[in-house]
This record gives C-alpha cells, sequence and structure tokens, in this order.
C-alpha cells in the first residue's frame, strides 16, 4: 500500500498572490529606474502580467507611498503615452551599522538603494567594553536617523556589519575587538531604543561585515556580468566573503570566508585569534603600517601616510605592500583553486593600494592556480568599486525585506 505525500505546504490564497505580485512590480519599477524610464505597460511586458492587473497594483503602491508617477513618456509605438514611474525618494528606508575597529560608520539608504546620509567616526574600538563600544554607535545611528527624518525618509529596520564570527544575534567571536560571545543585535537595539523614547523601535539584525561589503559590491558595484566571485576587505584584520552565482556563501554555520586566519607560515607571528602566521599578520592594516616603518597609531592617517610614501617611491613603504601583495596572492591562488570564482575583489585600504599591490598579488596567482584561466593584467584581479562598502550593504538589506513585502512595511 502507497503511502500519502506529505503536503506541500498551503496554498497560496488572493492576499498572498496580490501581495508577491506587488513586490514582482515594486521590484520592476525599481530595476528598469537604474537605466531608464519604467511604464505601466513596460512593467507588465517585464513580469508576465496583464496591464490591467499591473495598474491595479500600480495605483496601491502609489497610495501607499512606494511608487511616484510623473509627465508622460514615449515608447515609440501606438497608443498613449505612459506615465513615469520611479520609486519614492522618501518613506521606508533601511539604515546600516558597521563597527569597525578604528571607527562606526552609519548609511541610509532609500527604496532605489540610493545612499542619503552618511556619518562616520573614527573610534578606536580596541579594549572598550563591547556596550560602551555599541552605545557609541546607537548614538551615531540615532543622530544619522534624525537626518533622515529631515528627508522624509523612515529606516524600518536596522543591520549591523561587525568584523567576526556573527550568528543569531551575537558575535560569537571578534579577536581584533577582544569580543565573545557578545549580544550584540540586543546591546544596540536597547541603546538605540533609549536614545529615542517615544519613536517606533527598530528591528535588528547582524551580519559579519565583510559579507555585507561584498554584497554591496554585487548591487551597487561596477561587476557587470560577474556573479561569482571572492571578496576581501583589508583593515585591522583581513575580512573575506564568497559571492556564488549571485547568492553569498555563508558555510554550514554562517562562518564562510574567513580568509584572514588561513595560517601562511605555522611557526609566524602570533594572532589575536589564537593561532600562529595567520594572513593578517602579513598583509593586514597593522602589519603594513609596521613594515613600511609608519606608527600604526593613526588609523587611517596611516594609510594615507603609506599610499603618500608608496606613490613617492619610498623603498621601504614599496617592499611593505610588495610583501603583502605576494602573501594575499599565495592564499587567494589557493581560493581560487578550490572555488574558480570570476574575480577576486580588494576592498578597504586595499583598493589604494592596488598600484603596488596588485602587480605582485597577480604574478603569484598567475603561477599557482591551476586552470591556467588566470594571467597577469587580465582584469579578473580588481579594486572594490567606491559604491559599495559594509554600512550600505547593510542598510540595503533592510531594503530588500521592504521591496519582498511592501505591505508589510506600509504606514
Amino acid at each position: 500500500m502507497k503511502s500519502t505525500p506529505a503536503p506541500l505546504g498551503p496554498k497560496a490564497d488572493k492576499d498572498t498572490v496580490r501581495r508577491n505580485n506587488l513586490s514582482l512590480v515594486l521590484r520592476a519599477v525599481r530595476d528598469v529606474g537604474e537605466a531608464g524610464e519604467a511604464t505601466r505597460a513596460g512593467v507588465a511586458a517585464r513580469v508576465g502580467l496583464t496591464r490591467a492587473a499591473v495598474s491595479s497594483l500600480v495605483e496601491q503602491l502609489l497610495d501607499i507611498g512606494f511608487l511616484t508617477e510623473s509627465g508622460k513618456t514615449f515608447s515609440g509605438q501606438a497608443g498613449r503615452p505612459g506615465t513615469a514611474l520611479k520609486v519614492a525618494r522618501t518613506g521606508p528606508a533601511g539604515i546600516g551599522v558597521e563597527i569597525n575597529i578604528d571607527y562606526v560608520s552609519v548609511c541610509v539608504v532609500d527604496l532605489a538603494g540610493t545612499g542619503r546620509v552618511r556619518q562616520t567616526e573614527h573610534l578606536d574600538n580596541r579594549g572598550a567594553p563591547p556596550g560602551e563600544v555599541l552605545a557609541r554607535a546607537a548614538r551615531i545611528a540615532a543622530r544619522t536617523l534624525e537626518s533622515a527624518r529631515e528627508q522624509d525618509l523612515h529606516p524600518v529596520g536596522a543591520a549591523l556589519g561587525l568584523p567576526g564570527l556573527v550568528s543569531g544575534g551575537s558575535v560569537r567571536q571578534a579577536p581584533n575587538l577582544g569580543w565573545n560571545r557578545v549580544p550584540a543585535e540586543e546591546l544596540f537595539a536597547d541603546a538605540l531604543a533609549g536614545l529615542r523614547p517615544g519613536r517606533a523601535v527598530l528591528a535588528v539584525r547582524s551580519e559579519n561585515e565583510a559579507n555585507l561589503a561584498a554584497l554591496a559590491e554585487l548591487w551597487f558595484g561596477g561587476l557587470d556580468k560577474v556573479r561569482s566571485f571572492l571578496y576581501l576587505t583589508g583593515e585591522i584584520g583581513v575580512g573575506g566573503a564568497l559571492v556564488i552565482d549571485g547568492e553569498l556563501l555563508r558555510g554550514a554555520h554562517g562562518f564562510a570566508g574567513e580568509i584572514g586566519h588561513v595560517v601562511v607560515d605555522p611557526s609566524g607571528p602570533e594572532c589575536r585569534c589564537g593561532a600562529r602566521g595567520c594572513l593578517e599578520q602579513y598583509a593586514g592594516q597593522s602589519a603594513l603600517l609596521r613594515a613600511a616603518g609608519i606608527d600604526g597609531a593613526g588609523g587611517g592617517a596611516g594609510v594615507a601616510e603609506l599610499e603618500r610614501r608608496a606613490r613617492a617611491g619610498d623603498a621601504r613603504a614599496v617592499a611593505a605592500v610588495d610583501g603583502a601583495g605576494r602573501m594575499l596572492g599565495r592564499v587567494l591562488s589557493g581560493a581560487v583553486n578550490l572555488l574558480d570564482p570570476d574575480a577576486v575583489v580588494l576592498g578597504g585600504i586595499y583598493r589604494g593600494l592596488m598600484p603596488w599591490l596588485s602587480p605582485p598579488a597577480d604574478e603569484e596567482l598567475t603561477g599557482r592556480v591551476v586552470s591556467g584561466l588566470w594571467s597577469r593584467d587580465g582584469g579578473r584581479l580588481r579594486a572594490s568599486s567606491v559604491a559599495g562598502d559594509a554600512a550600505r550593504g547593510a542598510a540595503a538589506l533592510v531594503v530588500r525585506d521592504v521591496l519582498t513585502d511592501p505591505v508589510a512595511y506600509a504606514r
């Protein structure tokens, strides 16, 4: 006797179908708006719904303030001209908060993905109690929210970008901050709510900052058709993320991409993670500045000085960057052999150091990638876009929730 198969799930009702279609239309208008003007007829052709159905959905999105329309647009075809549709520049938005070793950056992004407000403060967060660091970030976020409110933007949620192993709303380990098992979401949410009495409490989520920077590169960078890439961000530490076919590869426990702690020399210098000879001990910001003979206490100023000296041809500075590039290339070649990405993208402090960092890294990759498809100056090793960073990626993550179910966020 055959057993009855388990049901696949509840059947979608009319409300569910309409909510899905509202998302479809809203995302279509946003996507078309990046390259031109969207009309009801154009959206209908793009999403495969009738024009009447799209018109009804558009009217609802106009009513709840997610779309705007203006003027007339001519398609060159027979029929009446249509009005131009755009994603609203006011209303629901996302706020992203990147907490890094020596700075906090906060960004508000609107429904179109445009960064509208940005506040960054350079703070040395090493050694400070986690609650104090998260309270600092909450104060910067509160000021940013007020600036957004002046533009009639209303962030519906916040996302934290954190340097370390992030899981279940907590930082399991962040060696360079000295954090272990810190309930970051809870501490930040409580601090932010305390600064905004009487206002709606924002839902808070968290993610590894390199993952968010990689997503920002995917969504806003100049990758063209590249959908599989390895992203590295150089800061005090070295973070990494993997994007495969347009999706972030998280791993079984959400910790994929920790390339900064790949051991390149077991007898090398001790790393904050407890191991010896990790990549970031050779290619992280502190290691670079130390090798170049520059005081690392200045943070961003130290990196700017390193760039200045390299540009002037200072032998020690050029040698420091060259050595870091070679170590990066050796570790990256293993990752490329394992994962076969279309490109490797270097962000953070590496972006400005690419003229001196890229040639030795490219040389190592060319000599070690076994497929033979990697060639020097072939364009597969590239600098990240200035349009993408962890704070913007975090804010855009919130916006994507809105685009997925606009009804849930209608005021």
